[in-house]
């Protein structure tokens, strides 16, 4: 890690504000004769550890954003009159250890008349680095990432985004010395707890076009301190594309609108699905348990090529099963197949699917790019 860590607190007054959320002023004091001596060393200290007491908008995340810069959650209003404040840690990638983290929490406090009390915590996270390494984990973080609400970045970006963080795949110049790709993925959650429990908050990121911004500023400055930032960096110009329907309770015997994707009929009632993104690069189905608090399977298609690299060298040179084109692996809790599909590679990764269910998935995307099935076509159905 980076030799820039540091523990920053800002304001504590601000406006009121509400949050959003499937997935300070310090004071400055003038001092005379000796006693200036001291604060010039204070400050000094200050500059070296990444202790900001001062009257200036702060910066987080190696620079790449600004308090009052936009999103609610670096406003004076988050706040929320005075009870709370805002901390900065962080620790920047270098090119020496190209990997780093960053985040931003805001606790805020309210009494009650009848002596309650509610806390609300918000943590904003950013983390640069490889892709996770093992087979199984790397497919996890894919689905997570890549899958449920998340939309594609435009301008052929190579990253997606939701309504509470996101990820983008840098270059291959920042690529890990065995090859895997770099990420740079935001994260976020809120919490509100008072004496009957706790319950999810909203965050205040600002909606899906508003993590883009915080994304890719991210993404730059991380790839300039890690000193791969040759070339023009990423940047965001057209507008953000919107799914076109949100989650949806379990009505039917087909999820994500697919023939043959079924769900157990045991589970059935407490269920609901997630159409992501449906197009030539990228198409996702994700089922939960309701609210989103289990994960019972997902399906997700890669073929924007750099999105796609992330999953280089896991599906091997043999097919996952007799009689599947392509190349992959089947395992208990997943299944990883590439092939060509439409004159390029298709990567298709599914965790906890039957067989049944992997071949009505990979069905239904290879035919509606048009290219051969995946499955044996004993199979397919009529």
């Amino acid at each position: 890690m980076g030799a820039t860590g540091g523990v920053r607190v800002t304001g504590e007054a601000g406006e009121s504000v509400k949050r959003s959320g499937w997935r300070g002023v310090g004071k400055r004091k003038v001092l005379a004769g000796g006693a200036a001596l001291v604060l010039l060393a204070a400050l000094a200290g200050t500059w070296a550890t990444r202790t900001w007491p001062f009257t200036a908008d702060e910066s987080y995340c190696w620079g790449a954003w600004r308090e009052n810069s936009g999103p609610e959650f670096l406003g004076g209003a988050a706040l929320d009159d005075g009870n709370g404040r805002r901390t900065g840690t962080e620790e920047a990638p270098t090119p020496q250890h190209p990997t780093g983290t960053c985040a931003v929490a805001i606790d805020t406090w309210h009494s009650f008349g009848d002596g309650d009390k509610i806390t609300t915590r918000v943590k904003v996270n950013v983390d640069y680095g490889p892709v996770p390494k093992p087979l199984s984990e790397r497919a996890t973080w894919v689905a997570d990432h890549l899958g449920g609400d998340a939309l594609p970045l435009p301008d052929g970006l190579p990253g997606v985004v939701h309504s509470l963080g996101g990820a983008i795949v840098l270059p291959k110049r920042c690529d890990a010395p065995d090859g895997r790709p770099t990420v740079v993925t935001l994260t976020s959650h809120a919490t509100d707890t008072w004496s009957k429990g706790t319950s999810a908050g909203q965050v205040g990121l600002g909606g899906p076009r508003s993590v883009a911004a915080l994304l890719v500023a991210a993404a730059n400055h991380g790839m300039q301190a890690a000193g791969c930032e040759a070339g023009r960096p990423y940047k965001l110009v057209s507008p953000m594309l919107h799914l076109p329907e949100k989650a949806e309770n379990f009505v039917s015997d087909d999820i994500c609108r697919i023939p043959g994707l079924t769900a157990d009929k045991a589970v059935g009632d407490e269920l609901e699905y997630q159409v992501g993104a449906v197009d030539r690069d990228l198409q996702s189905c994700s089922l939960r348990l309701e609210r989103g608090e289990g994960r019972v399977y997902d399906g997700l298609m890669v073929a924007q090529p750099r999105l796609a690299d992330l999953l280089d060298g896991v599906t091997g040179d043999r097919p996952p099963a007799p009689g599947w084109r392509g190349t992959g692996v089947f395992k208990d809790d997943y299944g990883i197949v590439r092939a060509d599909c439409a004159g390029r590679p298709a990567t298709f990764v599914m965790l906890y699917m039957s067989s049944e269910r992997q071949k009505a998935f990979t069905d239904a995307v290879t035919q509606r790019l048009g290219c051969a099935p995946l499955a044996p076509r004993h199979t397919q159905p009529s």
